[in-house]
């Protein structure tokens, strides 16, 4: 019995310890449990709010809409319309090609686009739509909502496309946009927005960053696997900012008319501030068709056309600028005392350096010429004489000084500077300057190659004696940008008598008898135009081809001269310059002087800078009935 008693207490001793032992293990975890429950629902229960709530609510970007471009009376020139599109949420068809099959019968799509379209179904996740179409007209949508039974999966989503109104007549101006390629969505991850564009080219381009916006957020209601069950808010991006442009759209349109059927371009500035008028190229292209994708036949089209219509030959086209260079060298020459204002140079009809004969264009030569006299009838040996006196460099400076060879301040991504010739540029090539370098570059020819743009440029300079710089933009967002006063321009530090004399006999070329461009004269009341001639040769002429009545209109197109023309008015108070180039034109006073003749009338009677609202358009000029022969230059 004690043995039993005995017994029972050791049991009961084992029990209670183990007993105790438990508890305190519950006791134990319980305490950690509620350390555990403590930390999460009070020490980090925000954090840990933050992440469920996050695991529900899927914010999303949504593209801001792009800003417009408009022209100098806001007209608009690039702006935005609906963008119809299909797409296909692939979960709600049973089969994605047998969809794909029906849609085609409705609205044909092409093997590229069919592949496309099964990447990105293979790449997403079935509930996530794919475009299967863009650019949808309402015919497209009319049928796609009739035929929906048969087509499971498609629904119909707006977005907005870019609109060009103008279409080719401003392309190279305006530039174009286009979707972004996968290097520029890892440099910003806003740009792999659908249907969002970048700017590819022109002022789309220069100016992208400010007419895209700022990206607006939508919050989305999502389940465990990310399927949007609700919108819960939206915030509206902000849109891109307008950027108004000094082009007058009417006026670019009437340039261009004006070109016709000539592989050509022409600028027109306001020569006291630089505003650029008009910038015209031709032959252009469409941009809207970057905008919703090129195709190859197309792209081939333009390619091989040896007019190269996707080429901005205004502000990117070089040429080298024949007799429109010769201002520059006389001045050069002034400021230089290799010549004076009086000095008279006698023209045989050649420059013999040498056993090298330079030849002028005039056969028989132009005798005894002041500088006055040596413009008007362009008269090759002068200048010929005048920059073998002056030499290259100094040459080359002036140039630079007129805008000629340097980078001009245009809002045009790949706008070119050309090139002024130097005699350490020639040597660093690894190659002699020789005297024989000097004389053709005081024609215009040799190694100068400079755009329609620059001798723009040059020509609003010698008018005005200030170094303006050509820009597009005038507004952004409303406000008025810097440069539109005369005075924000510097003086160029010529003496008045030396611009004076060139610009007289400028004014000689156009309007006295005997001139080179009696042609381009204006027929307005009171109104002159002051303007140089040019031609230059693109394949040498030999000597015997020139002792046997060598005639280039004889030649195949691309053989022939350029001929160019530079101008300003009016000129007793110059407001007004151009420059026009027609390639392979021959004769720049029978071709490029009265084109020039008939803008300047346009622009004069329209004075755009002078309206706040869009003047009247001027009907276009009647050709002349008759056209006397001129000199080639």
């Amino acid at each position: 019995m004690k043995r039993d008693v005995k017994r029972d207490v050791k049991r009961t001793g084992v029990f209670t310890r183990r007993a105790l032992l438990l508890a305190a293990g519950q006791v134990t975890a319980l305490g950690l449990l509620g350390t555990k429950l403590y930390q999460v629902q009070v020490v980090e229960g925000a954090r840990y709010g933050t992440l469920a709530e996050t695991n529900r609510v899927s914010t999303r970007l949504i593209a801001a809409p792009r800003g417009r471009l408009l022209d100098r009376f806001g007209e608009t020139v690039a702006g935005n319309r609906s963008n119809w599109r299909a797409l296909l949420v692939a979960e709600q068809t049973e089969s994605v090609d047998a969809t794909l099959d029906n849609f085609s019968r409705i609205v044909p799509l092409a093997e590229h686009e069919r592949t496309r379209i099964d990447r990105e179904v293979r790449r997403h996740r079935r509930f996530i739509p794919v475009v299967v179409r863009e650019f949808l007209s309402w015919e497209d949508m009319a049928r796609i909502e009739v035929n929906a039974p048969d087509l499971p999966g498609i629904l119909v989503d707006v977005g907005t496309t870019r609109l060009y109104p103008f279409g080719s007549t401003l392309a190279h101006v305006v530039g174009y946009v286009a979707p972004p390629n996968e290097a520029d969505v890892a440099d910003d991850a806003m740009l792999a927005l659908p249907g969002l564009r970048i700017g590819r080219a022109g002022v789309e381009k220069f100016h992208d960053l400010p007419l895209r916006g700022r990206a607006g957020t939508m919050q989305l209601e999502v389940n465990a696997v990310g399927r949007v069950i609700r919108e819960m808010d939206r915030q509206e991006g902000k849109p891109g900012q307008d950027i108004g442009l000094t082009i007058d759209s009417e006026l670019q349109k009437t340039v261009l008319d004006r070109l016709g059927d000539e592989s050509a371009s022409a600028v027109v500035l306001d020569c006291r501030n630089g505003e650029v008028l008009a910038m015209a190229t031709n032959p252009s292209f469409d941009p809207s068709l970057f905008n919703s994708g090129v195709s190859q036949a197309q792209w081939v089209e333009w390619t091989s056309n040896r007019r190269a219509p996707l080429i901005n030959k205004a502000a990117a086209g070089l040429y080298a600028p024949g007799s429109t260079f010769k201002m520059v060298v006389a001045l050069a020459g002034l400021q230089a005392h290799a010549i004076d204002q009086t000095e008279r140079l006698n023209c045989p009809g050649y420059l013999d350096l040498g056993d090298t004969r330079f030849h002028c264009w005039k056969k028989g030569g132009h005798g005894l010429l002041d500088l006055r006299g040596a413009l008007k009838n362009s008269c090759d040996v002068f200048f010929y004489e005048t920059a073998r006196r002056t030499g290259i460099d100094r040459i080359a400076a002036m140039a630079n000084r007129f805008g000629l060879g340097v980078t001009l301040d245009i809002e045009l991504p790949g706008a070119r500077k050309g090139l002024v010739p130097t005699r350490g540029w020639r040597i660093a090539q690894g190659h002699a300057w020789n005297i024989g370098d000097t004389v053709v570059h005081g024609i215009g020819q040799g190694f100068l190659q400079l755009t329609p743009l620059s001798l723009a440029v040059m020509a609003a300079r010698l008018a005005t004696g200030r170094a303006v710089q050509p820009h597009l933009t005038r507004t952004i967002g409303g406000v008025l940008q810097p440069g539109v006063q005369p005075e924000d321009w510097p003086l160029l530090g010529l003496p008045d008598h030396d611009l004076h004399a060139v610009r007289d006999g400028m004014w000689q070329v156009v309007n006295e008898p005997g001139g080179t461009a009696p042609i381009a004269r204006l027929t307005m009341p009171g109104m002159q135009m002051a303007g140089k001639t040019g031609s230059t040769q693109v394949r040498r002429v030999s000597r015997d081809q020139r002792e046997h009545g060598f005639k280039s209109e004889n030649m195949p197109w691309e053989f022939r001269p350029h001929a160019l023309f530079v101008a300003f008015a009016p000129y007793d108070a110059p407001r007004y310059a151009l420059s026009v180039v027609v390639e392979h034109g021959n004769a720049g006073a029978a071709t490029a002087g009265p084109v020039a003749r008939d803008i300047m009338t346009d622009v004069l009677t329209r004075d755009p800078v002078m309206h706040r609202e869009a003047p009247q358009r001027v009907a276009d000029t009647p050709a002349p009935g008759a056209m006397e022969r001129y000199g080639s230059r």
